[in-house]
């Protein structure tokens, strides 16, 4: 199946601005006819340079050929029209305020579609044109345990999901996000099954020891540990026993680095996924990839070079496909995944962001995460935030480990749990367990259901005021599927699987979703309507491209305000967010706007606010929400 990439000029202010990128699918079959990749002298150095790196010279010297054969074979894949396309395409423009990116489960939408992926996409065509342009769908290959993260087989579509030719239909109407998940595979993946069965070629694809006793305790000590459960899993093999390395569960195994094969093949898998059609790659429990006894086995430098590497490639044969690293780890270690600001991800999650904003609206106080926020600086105009709320996981607390104390991290905990929710662990490295994830639903998390303020109306306006900063904040804002129809706990799934995180990945009947959107009273409506109308907003405003300026004004406890400014500097946005139960007023001095304008527009209440002795007298009802621009600028 081929399509060609879809590009179009977007004039905005008065500014021309770059073709925004779309990648396609590539041709099914490699096109040996034309001419074959050359690549760049300067690109194929860096690119020895960093094999030299992880594996010294001699290596390098080995394995700079296959390399080169691999991105041939991707070359030879790839239509003119998206060469020609490429060309177009400008870095900073990568990403631009029309980016909204909804986090899913291909099969979170049970309906009667020739699959939950058709479902899926009848979904998003149906009830989120103009709000939605970017599909993360989570892992959608053959799976043996952990919701599609322990995959038996990277190559193919889980058949009870779909298939690639559903993947590739997604693509011609959306971006996607396709899951690298690289640093382990399933117990029941080929791969580890070859290295069961003695396979010479395997034996190094994984980490493995004689006797748990040869990872010494002092080597145990130091590995940071991201769950509870042993480092070491026991496996019989056809050589006797063997204890490999499983940084997250039994039945994920985590792939050894420090064998290049292992790094060639999943340079030709994430090489495979953009040739049907993901426009960016999530590279998931990146931070682990490298792992060496005697260190803390993560954030390597060997990691980083890796990242690295796949960036080299990217821009080498896929400029327009961006990275994006998961690492739910303190923020300043999160951060580092930007590199240099041109060198690795694109865009890392901000971890930081979700506890942030429930300790936030727990407390009615916006000083720490004002504080925060004002510190955040732009690493580079081609990189940015991925700013969520919740997703398939939990809302991670190891990012605000250096920014909230712990006591503010223990209140956080504890009314999470008075709403229903569940707490997740790691090891210390002292031995002691220490909170990792909260698990449960955003909506929950807001709204207790046992709350004396039952109104549903109001328990929306709440809800959709926290989400609203995900969405004013320099970055991609990205919103969990469940948080659009306001999913409650699922603690009946709980239950049955023992599995805290399927408290948030209920499966959800699409005929009743639809019934639901026609009651304008009802939950589902209340937040698809007032939530979606404010995306559909943002994606018009050039302030809230994440190259545009940020500033935080700390102008009250009780209200988020974040002045949002475009790149070419002619357009400002004033965001205003209540994180109260109360009525707020305002005193904002235009000088601490730069734009000394009297009359000024609210682009949510179509109202219009009066400046009146160089000030702006605003007031807020409970969870207002205000984006003040000035009248000139309406248009």
């Amino acid at each position: 199946m081929q399509k060609v990439l879809s590009g179009k000029k977007i004039k905005k202010n008065n500014t021309q601005m770059s073709v925004k990128f779309s990648q396609t699918v590539h041709n099914q079959e490699p096109d040996y006819t034309k001419p074959l990749l050359k690549l760049p002298s300067e690109d194929r150095k860096q690119m020895f340079d960093r094999l030299n790196f992880l594996y010294g010279e001699s290596a390098a010297k080995t394995y700079i050929p296959e390399l080169e054969r691999i991105l041939e074979v991707y070359y030879a894949h790839k239509p003119q029209e998206i060469k020609d396309k490429e060309k177009e395409c400008d870095p900073k423009e990568r990403f631009s305020e029309e980016d909204v990116i909804l986090i899913t489960y291909g099969d979170i939408l049970s309906g009667k579609e020739r699959s939950p992926l058709a479902t899926l996409a009848k979904f998003c065509d149906t009830y989120l044109e103009g709000t939605i342009n970017t599909l993360h769908i989570l892992p959608f290959f053959p799976y043996s345990s952990d919701k599609g993260f322990s995959i038996i087989d990277f190559e193919i579509v889980d058949p009870r999901l779909g298939t690639w030719q559903d993947i590739e239909e997604l693509e011609g109407r959306y971006q996607l996000m396709f899951d690298g998940v690289i640093n382990h595979v399933s117990s029941k993946s080929r791969w580890f099954q070859e290295f069961l069965n003695g396979n010479p070629y395997y034996w190094d694809f994984f980490i493995s020891f004689t006797s748990p006793a040869d990872l010494t305790p002092e080597q145990r000590m130091v590995i940071f540990r991201p769950r509870t459960s042993d480092i070491l899993t026991e496996f019989h093999t056809i050589n006797g026993p063997s204890h490999v390395w499983t940084t997250f569960s039994d039945d994920q195994i985590d792939l050894n680095y420090t064998n290049p094969d292992v790094l060639m093949r999943v340079i030709e898998i994430l090489l495979m996924y953009v040739r049907h059609g993901a426009d960016i790659i999530r590279l998931d429990a990146v931070t682990y990839l490298w792992a060496e006894p005697g260190t803390r086995c993560v954030h390597l430098d060997q990691t980083h070079e890796i990242i690295k590497l796949f960036r080299d490639i990217l821009n080498a044969v896929a400029p327009g496909v961006a990275l994006i690293t998961e690492t739910n780890v303190p923020h300043e270690e999160n951060i580092s995944y930007f590199g240099k600001g041109h060198d690795e991800a694109q865009m890392v999650y901000n971890f930081a962001l979700p506890p942030l904003i429930l300790h936030t609206f727990y407390t009615e106080d916006t000083t720490a995460l004002s504080k925060w926020v004002k510190g955040l600086g732009k690493i580079s105009n081609t990189t940015t935030f991925f700013n969520f709320l919740d997703s398939h996981d939990g809302i991670g607390l190891t990012a605000v480990e250096n920014i909230l104390h712990n006591e503010e991290i223990d209140f956080v905990i504890k009314r999470a749990q008075e709403h229903g929710g569940y707490i997740s662990y790691r090891t210390g490295e002292d031995g002691t367990e220490i909170p990792y994830e909260i698990n449960i639903t955003w909506f929950s998390a807001l709204n207790r259901e046992d709350s004396d303020n039952g109104d549903i109306a109001f328990q929306v306006k709440r809800f959709v005021a926290s989400r609203i900063i995900a969405l004013v904040l320099q970055g991609v804002p990205g919103i969990y599927l469940h948080s659009l129809i306001g999913t409650k706990n699922d603690i009946e799934a709980v239950l049955r699987t023992n599995s805290k995180r399927d408290i948030n990945r209920t499966v959800i009947s699409y005929n009743a979703i639809t019934k639901a959107l026609k009651d304008p009273l009802s939950k589902i409506s209340r937040i698809n309507r007032e939530l979606g109308r404010l995306i559909t907003i943002r994606t018009k405003q050039r302030a809230f491209h994440p190259n545009g300026d940020q500033r935080i004004l700390m102008l009250s406890p009780d209200v988020f305000t974040a002045l949002r400014i475009s790149p070419e500097r002619d357009q400002h946005i004033l965001t205003l967010t209540n994180v109260t139960n109360k009525v707020c007023h305002l005193n904002i001095p235009l000088c601490k706007l730069g734009a000394y304008e009297t009359n000024w527009y609210d682009l949510v209440s179509s109202m219009e606010w009066m400046a009146e002795n160089q000030e702006l007298f605003i007031t807020m009802q409970p969870y207002d929400v205000i984006w003040l621009k000035p009248l000139r600028q309406k248009e």
